[in-house]
């Protein structure tokens, strides 16, 4: 019995006060051409880590983002396919809501470390300008408009919501 071997991350939802969505955008090398993604911040969880500390860590690292309480998970997203994560079979986010105010995004990475990781910019989204977005950039979770709209009208899902590719 062959076991599926899944790179997991935490992502951070942080929204301000006017509710719009922090995004860092992300140019993925591709055979075809680069593909530009819009993404929450969060990444990757190490070997005995929490998700909440990998969490911390990595907005503090990706945007300059303390966050002293645990936020509440609010979306998972699982795929199982090659691509996604080198290395992996796929993988498995766990997104968690961040409410604050605006801000402009510096985190402890160097412009050239966050080039690395293939960061280069991030932009305040306001829900409309997700949903009337035409590309040719796409957003992760492909459809993050519709699950972010029930975030921001619903508040807190009482489970964490199951999202597609």
């Amino acid at each position: 019995m062959s076991t599926v071997n899944l790179r997991r991350s935490a992502r951070a939802v942080v929204v301000d006060e006017d509710d719009r969505v922090l995004l860092l955008r992300l140019a993925i090398p591709d055979p075809a051409g680069t593909i530009a993604v819009w993404i929450t911040p969060g990444g990757g969880v190490e070997d005995g880590e929490t998700p909440l500390a990998a969490l911390r860590r990595e907005l503090r690292e990706e945007v300059g983002l303390a966050v002293d309480a645990d936020p509440p998970q609010v979306w998972r997203q699982e795929i199982v396919a090659a691509g996604f994560a080198p290395g992996h079979d796929g993988i498995v986010n766990d997104y968690f809501l961040v409410r604050t105010a605006s801000f402009t995004p510096r985190g402890s990475m160097s412009d050239e470390e966050l080039a690395a990781e293939h960061v280069i910019g991030w932009r305040w989204w306001s829900l409309s300008e997700i949903g009337e977005h035409c590309g040719p950039e796409l957003f992760s979770p492909r459809d993050l408009a519709t699950p972010l709209a029930a975030l921001i009208a619903d508040e807190v899902p009482t489970q964490p919501v199951a999202l597609g590719l």
